[in-house]
């Protein structure tokens, strides 16, 4: 193993209360009902207009509202989306002995590219990653295996070598469709049922878990 690509909201970083929170600020701008934090974690992982989509009532879940929506999120979120942001225990001390391994490290993920880019720069100053790729015009979100591609041909590592690590359904179906080693973590934002579902090639409860699996 070469190469291991995290996904990461609900991966590297619990991101649940900033996404919540900027996304109620927003419904609440147009005077819609907001939701609990806990109801977000079945709202996220396609990207901000499917978590839009699904936070609005089921008579306004249409392209204008969607819209409306994210001109108040993303510079609610640009300014906000490391008030509560924290990387999960284990996972700075995961990294740091990865890249000592000399394994590269990479990062494909349904945020939009900007915000994605400034939070691993910010909670992971210390890792020289391969790449940071996030949700961008033109490319097809996960679990579409593209951005995956993409980081296998940027780096030159081939996809036997290759581990994808994610917390949701969508990151299992993104790394069997990438034809790669899939990982499944069950502290991020789905249930360790959902992840088994998929048969990834293993799950880990815990940092530790992970690192003895890529690590030994």
């Amino acid at each position: 193993m070469k190469l291991v690509i995290f996904d990461l909201d609900g991966t590297l970083l619990n991101t649940i209360a900033d996404l919540a929170t900027a996304t109620n600020v927003a419904l609440e701008h147009y005077g819609l009902p907001t939701h609990k934090e806990d109801e977000y974690k079945f709202f996220v992982g396609n990207g901000i207009n499917k978590l839009f989509e699904r936070a609005l009532p089921e008579d306004k879940r249409n392209e204008e509202y969607v819209m409306k929506i994210r001109s108040i999120f993303v510079p609610y979120y640009d300014a906000h989306n490391s008030d509560l942001s924290r990387p999960y225990q284990g996972i700075n001390e995961l990294l740091l002995d990865l890249q000592n391994a000399g394994i590269k490290i990479a990062v494909a993920s349904n945020k939009y590219q900007a915000a994605a880019v400034k939070l691993v720069k910010e909670f992971f100053p210390d890792i020289n990653f391969a790449e940071i790729l996030g949700q961008r015009d033109g490319v097809p979100s996960k679990p579409d295996p593209t951005i995956v591609n993409e980081i296998t041909e940027h780096t030159g590592i081939s996809k036997k070598d290759t581990v994808y690590v994610g917390d949701s359904c969508v990151d299992m179906q993104t790394g069997k469709n990438a034809d790669v080693t899939t990982v499944g973590v069950s502290w991020g934002f789905r249930p360790k049922a959902e992840l088994k579902s998929y048969n990834p090639d293993f799950i880990a409860d815990d940092a530790m878990m992970l690192h003895k699996y890529l690590l030994g």
